[in-house]
């Protein structure tokens, strides 16, 4: 079931990295919650609208570690902004519910983000 679950974690952020919205559906457990140091989404529909415009904001996506244990998958990403923002460590964990995709939490240094 782990490596079953890396595997998905695996195939959803490289179709993000894509920038394939429509794709995406697919991994998502219709009632995702999604956490990150700027919002707090529960609903597909309403996460779809996020990854949507998220997509639009970064260059590149890159997976650099991934493992798991049970119903969870933790990974670390670099996301690629445009300057001034530009290369963002993250991690992402999530929980799984049925082969799908029933939370993720972020966790990343948002002050490059912060207006000055």
């Amino acid at each position: 079931m782990d490596k079953n679950n890396v595997a998905i974690a695996e195939a959803y952020y490289a179709t993000m990295g894509e920038k394939n919205v429509v794709d995406i559906e697919k991994y998502l457990h219709p009632d995702v919650q999604f956490t990150s140091p700027f919002m707090q989404i529960r609903g597909k529909e309403a996460f779809l609208e996020t990854v949507k415009k998220f997509t639009t904001l970064f260059k590149t996506l890159t997976i650099r570690a991934k493992f798991g244990s049970g119903d969870q998958v933790m990974l670390a990403y670099d996301v690629n902004f445009p300057t001034p923002v530009g290369n963002l460590p993250t991690a992402a964990l999530l929980t799984f519910h049925e082969g799908l995709i029933a939370k993720i939490e972020l966790f990343f240094d948002s002050r490059p983000f912060d207006k000055k």
